[in-house]
């Protein structure tokens, strides 16, 4: 995962350090919320409890981190699982320069064709920090749970705008700090193939989550993101009553969201960094909520419209 930097910063590692204080209160084990995800007709058609499933699932694999034999099994599961509801699938496989040599990695992107070429590109990174043990339930599983079961849904919808979903392989560094440029690969191999094949100015939006699945989930606001976009989310989600889960705080966080932004693409990574299990192998399933999953789901199901009638010609 990213780095986080808050006004007062402990350290600037890989994906975050908040200020002390929060540190402090990210510990402080506040009341729990029900476990149970919502029935799917409360939230727009996404099941919470299936994306569970696909955490799950994901987690029975064990460590899967760039170029290794687990993430070839998560790979697998992804690309199987996408094929099954329909969704066009391109497998896109890069070379990455990493401090231990040349790893050879896989970017996985549905491609929904809409009425519209401009491109709403929905994101989340699949592989797990390389720890020995490390199986990422929040921390890679549950944004890929989320996008797995927003795909089912996108892909048996008639969409205005083109819709891509991208599963980001390599965003964790291989050192433990997050320095640059040792991050991101995957999602800085889309953006620059994008670029190349003259896709990325149709990008209207790109909308990253990453770390969704905790028990009293608390997304502030990103700092670097793009101000509408975060607003445009933030308003959907408070019309569905989640003001408790997207939050008016804000914080920074280094992430891949700024793979796109660098190129001027609107983006916004929704992310709880302030958990205590982050990059530790106590970030295990029981750590991950169906009804997180849900509420992030749902935020994302009524986002789509939203941008689409932003967008309409």
């Amino acid at each position: 995962m990213p780095l986080a930097c808050a006004a007062l910063l402990v350290s600037c590692g890989n994906k975050g350090s908040a200020t002390s204080a929060d540190a402090d209160q990210g510990l402080s084990a506040p009341q729990q919320q029900p476990d149970v995800a919502p029935p799917a007709t409360s939230t727009g058609g996404f099941d919470g409890q299936q994306a569970y499933q696909y955490v799950a699932d994901l987690v029975a694999i064990g460590p899967h981190s760039a170029g290794t034999d687990g993430i070839h099994r998560a790979q697998q599961y992804i690309v199987a699982k996408l094929q099954s509801f329909g969704c066009p699938v391109d497998q896109e496989d890069f070379n990455a320069s990493t401090p231990i040599g040349t790893v050879a990695m896989k970017n996985i992107v549905v491609k929904v064709p809409g009425a519209s070429p401009d491109i709403l590109l929905f994101t989340t990174h699949y592989d797990t920090k390389r720890i020995p043990g490390f199986v990422g339930a929040d921390d890679g599983g549950s944004s890929t749970g989320v996008m797995l079961e927003f795909a089912r849904l996108v892909c048996q919808r008639k969409n205005a705008m083109t819709v891509w979903i991208a599963f980001f392989d390599g965003e964790e560094a291989f050192n433990f700090e997050w320095k640059d440029p040792d991050n991101t690969y995957g999602s800085r191999e889309l953006a620059a193939r994008m670029a190349l094949s003259g896709d990325l100015p149709k990008i209207k939006a790109m909308l990253l989550a990453d770390m969704v699945g905790e028990r009293n989930l608390v997304i502030k606001r990103e700092s670097y993101s793009t101000p509408w976009l975060t607003d445009l989310v933030w308003s959907t989600a408070a019309r569905l009553g989640y003001q408790s889960t997207f939050v008016s705080d804000s914080s920074s966080v280094e992430d891949d969201h700024q793979s796109f932004l660098r190129r001027n693409v609107p983006s916004v990574d929704l992310i709880d960094l302030e958990v205590p299990y982050w990059h530790t192998t106590q970030d295990t399933l029981d750590k991950v909520s169906p009804r997180s999953l849900a509420i992030v789901g749902h935020v994302l199901v009524e986002t789509l419209p939203a941008l689409e009638q932003k967008f309409a010609h």
